[in-house]
């Protein structure tokens, strides 16, 4: 499985390609869509665009998974984050690779064990399952990372699931 992780955001954008096959996990790309702060935030969204479109068309993933709520009290901030997300979610359904989302406590659970992870926390962890040499940088592309880590392990988790349940009793 080849999961494009995507972290949204206004400023920087990080992504991250991971291969699995369930049981041992391998990065493939990682990095981060850095913004020109004098641009407008229209020629942001265009860039957003391209890059992911890129991405996908570069690595062909099975699937993108990106952050599915907010949390942030400023408003304005979640308007362009949500632009942003909306970029993200048209740019992958338009190349036909489905969507799943998953909020900020799956994401740490998935990967640390603990729902309130910090930041750091994340890093350290995605480091380690994927045996890199050092934490992947920026931390927008560790969370990223960390956003397909957690597909791999709860599409794993669903799909012995579903073998247990057709085993039956």
């Amino acid at each position: 499985m080849r999961v494009l992780g995507i972290d949204c955001g206004s400023q920087i954008t990080g992504f991250g390609i991971v291969d699995s096959d369930e049981q041992n996990h391998q990065l493939v790309a990682s990095g981060a869509v850095r913004l020109n702060p004098k641009i407008s935030f229209s020629q942001k969204l265009l860039r957003i665009h391209h890059e992911i479109d890129n991405l996908i068309h570069a690595y062909n993933p099975e699937i993108v998974a990106v952050e599915d709520q907010f949390y942030l009290s400023n408003f304005k901030s979640v308007l362009k984050l949500g632009q942003v997300k909306g970029v993200v979610l048209v740019t992958a359904a338009r190349a036909g690779v489905p969507i799943v989302e998953y909020s900020p406590l799956e994401i740490k659970s998935a990967v640390t064990g603990y729902g309130r992870a910090e930041k750091s926390q994340v890093q350290t962890m995605v480091e380690k399952l994927l045996r890199l040499p050092a934490p992947p940088e920026p931390l927008d592309a560790s969370d990223a990372l960390a956003l397909a880590i957690c597909h791999i392990h709860t599409s794993a988790t669903q799909t012995r699931f579903r073998t247990a349940a057709q085993a039956g009793p």
